[in-house]
């Protein structure tokens, strides 16, 4: 048995001290009053304990597999390269997200093919039977104009190899891109030789003309991933007309909604919203959309993912805690719980709490910023960490 003793824990409701998380095997035994028989006993001297965090949408991978646009590296080893990042960040689960893209205006990329994304859904399915330190899982983001994603989505659930999928539109004009001087200076600073090439009314044109997967199709993929327990979400909702298509879509997640209207109305049908940690950090949106702090604020934030920069997870609950007095238990569950009943994982996994898995993080503030000491995953330490401080200049 495994027992950390001295730490202030976070659970889904309060911060508990004077008592000791136990843990036996994979799994919380729960809360004791001493460490009295256990195998192993770790001292968080004061620090928060608190579940690993689960992330549901990043696409981080791909930085690890293609550094740059011409230098791709073997998947496997990008995987646990960037799985060590991920649990310095305090992630215990990732969902790791690739596109299904018919023609990417933001920069061609080989890991936005069929070949490719297929690829890393077969080593996320078999990477748990070898070495690996988190839990690896596949979100599959399926771009509406991409006719042959009907297909390769099918195959992919039918083979479990999927665990969560969301619908995109990234047609300029609308969601993320309403403004259509923010969609062309984003393409501009992805691809501005292409752009140059096309002209940009080219590219206004092929998306006005556009075909795309019909609402039927839509709905028979979202069905086939309901009877396999797999959530469905949809991407930069921004009416409350979509919003209603989505509820009959069997969509249940809204990721980034695009206003505070939109996301109190995604609350109202039952979605549970998402907004990105990088975008509490820098206080707005990077395509000037709804601030993740004003949603959180307004009770229509209900989980944080990292979307690009898995880093920012961590800090925004410290930051949230600090800069808007959310309490930690409110934004714990943001990372951790909330994500974990989105999917469908709850029973398992998301909070401090008995019978479940026991992913834990020991977190400590130093200079002002959480960082993690020590990280359980399934019950095994599987990272310990002691940060230094010379008391003089080092030579």
């Amino acid at each position: 048995m495994i027992a950390i003793k001295n730490g202030r824990i976070i659970t889904p409701e309060s911060i508990v001290q004077d008592k000791v998380l136990l843990i036996e095997g994979e799994r919380i035994v729960g809360l004791g009053e001493s460490a009295e028989g256990a195998s192993m006993v770790v001292d968080a001297h004061g620090r928060y304990v608190m579940p690993g965090i689960i992330d549901m949408h990043s696409d981080k991978i791909e930085q690890y597999i293609q550094p740059r646009p011409t230098s791709q590296l073997d998947f496997e080893f990008a995987l646990k390269t960037c799985e060590r990042d991920l649990l310095g960040a305090g992630i215990t689960t990732m969902y790791h997200s690739l596109s299904l893209y018919k023609n990417d205006i933001f920069g061609k990329s080989l890991l936005k093919t069929k070949e490719t994304v297929q690829k890393l859904a077969d080593l996320i399915a078999t990477i748990h039977t070898r070495y690996h330190l988190i839990h690896h899982r596949f979100h599959l983001r399926i771009e509406i104009d991409n006719l042959e994603a009907f297909d390769i989505v099918q195959a992919m659930l039918e083979q479990d190899v999927v665990h969560l999928i969301s619908f995109m539109d990234h047609t300029p004009g609308q969601g993320q891109y309403r403004d259509l001087e923010v969609y062309q200076n984003a393409v501009m600073k992805y691809n501005g030789g292409e752009v140059n090439d096309a002209g940009f009314e080219s590219i206004m044109q092929y998306h006005k003309c556009k075909d795309t997967l019909s609402f039927g199709q839509m709905k028979q993929l979202a069905a086939l991933a309901h009877k396999k327990g797999i959530a469905v979400a949809s991407h930069d909702d921004d009416s409350l007309d979509k919003l209603a298509l989505n509820k009959e879509l069997g969509v249940c997640i809204s990721e980034f909604p695009i206003s505070l209207e939109v996301a109190q109305g995604a609350k109202e049908y039952g979605f549970y919203t998402v907004v990105g940690s990088a975008n509490i950090l820098r206080g707005c949106s990077h395509s000037g959309n709804l601030s993740a702090a004003e949603a959180i604020l307004n009770d229509c934030g209900d989980i944080i993912c990292s979307d690009y920069y898995p880093a920012a997870s961590l800090q925004s609950v410290f930051y949230m805690n600090e800069n808007h007095g959310v309490p930690l238990p409110d934004m714990v569950r943001r990372v951790s719980l909330n994500p974990a009943k989105a999917l469908g994982t709850a029973k398992d996994y998301g909070s401090i709490e008995a019978g479940k898995k026991a992913d834990i993080l020991i977190v400590e503030l130093l200079d002002g910023y959480p960082v993690i000491t020590h990280a359980f995953v399934d019950g095994n330490r599987t990272s310990r960490i002691e940060y230094r401080k010379s008391m003089k200049n080092e030579e």
